[in-house]
């Protein structure tokens, strides 16, 4: 696809599916990025859209400084948003480079101090993005996020990309938080298996839709409905049918019913439990 239709795509707005007939969470958005170029969605307008099918509640992830601060800022705002803060394990890297990682990580827990921040996160480990030279400072990154999230009862989100070996033995190394999430999860069957097995969350996005991934749906399908969540990841990630166009918690009913039919159980069963595994994790939204 040349860059023109891509960018076509992504400027295309998918039609609202058919509401969900019980309420669920929008695991991880990010409603601060723009895609493309383009501008950031309005936040009312976007959790209005997406309450409209039934995805009444969201997490808003900021994974840099000013996103953390967004979040921080748009929680007070909104009662169906609750937040997750960190330095992305792209940007810790960028930050050890110029000499302020730990400043950075400074002003993370003093952004995680907020009430309705419940999630230290995303942050983990990412090989695709970043070189060989940028692993000692993401790792060193993870370690200590992994640390305020036991410190102050937050759960844990993961990026883990090209990476699960590291982040699996890390997290072993470190003791994982009471509530671990594996964000947008990329891994197999096995690697699901193990988490399962390890008491960790699996949130599923947009991707479990696309025709090439047989590995996620095989993941999917040996995690247990406690153990499940949904997520949009947001700009990004966009279920099938409109792959390429921009994401957002509107069209997680698209991935919710795809997930339903790969667990093979119904779609108000897989709702009800994809709630309570938020409500778990996070506590309530009001």
């Amino acid at each position: 696809m040349s860059k023109g239709h891509q960018d076509a795509r992504a400027s295309e707005r998918p039609p609202a599916p058919d509401p969900l007939p019980l309420p669920v969470v929008d695991n991880h958005t990010h409603l601060d990025i723009a895609r493309d170029g383009g501008m950031p969605p309005d936040v009312a307008a976007a959790l209005a859209d997406a309450a409209a099918v039934g995805v009444d509640r969201v997490v808003q992830i900021g994974c840099d400084l000013a996103g953390a601060r967004f979040t921080v800022d748009q929680i007070d705002r909104h009662p169906q948003m609750l937040g997750g803060v960190a330095i992305h394990p792209n940007e810790a890297p960028r930050h050890a480079e110029r000499g302020d990682l730990e400043q950075a990580w400074a002003q993370i827990e003093q952004l995680a101090a907020h009430p309705r921040v419940r999630v230290i996160g995303e942050t983990g480990l990412d090989y695709f993005r970043t070189g060989p030279e940028g692993v000692a400072a993401q790792q060193d990154s993870f370690r200590w996020h992994i640390d305020l999230a036991k410190r102050t009862g937050k759960a844990l989100q993961i990026h883990d990309r090209d990476a699960h070996d590291d982040v699996m033995r890390i997290l072993d190394e470190e003791g994982a938080p009471g509530a671990t999430v594996m964000h947008c999860f990329s891994g197999d069957a096995e690697l699901a298996r193990r988490c399962v097995e390890k008491g960790y969350y699996l949130s599923f996005a947009g991707t479990v839709t696309f025709k090439n991934a047989r590995n996620l749906r095989d993941a999917l399908a040996v995690t247990p409905l406690d153990r499940v969540l949904v997520e949009t990841d947001a700009p990004y990630l966009t279920p099938s049918p409109h792959r390429g166009a921009t994401n957002a918690p509107y069209l997680v009913p698209l991935t919710v019913r795809a997930m339903a039919g790969v667990l093979t159980t119904d779609v108000p069963t897989l709702c009800r439990a994809l709630s309570d595994n938020s409500e778990r994790i996070y506590g309530p939204w009001s």
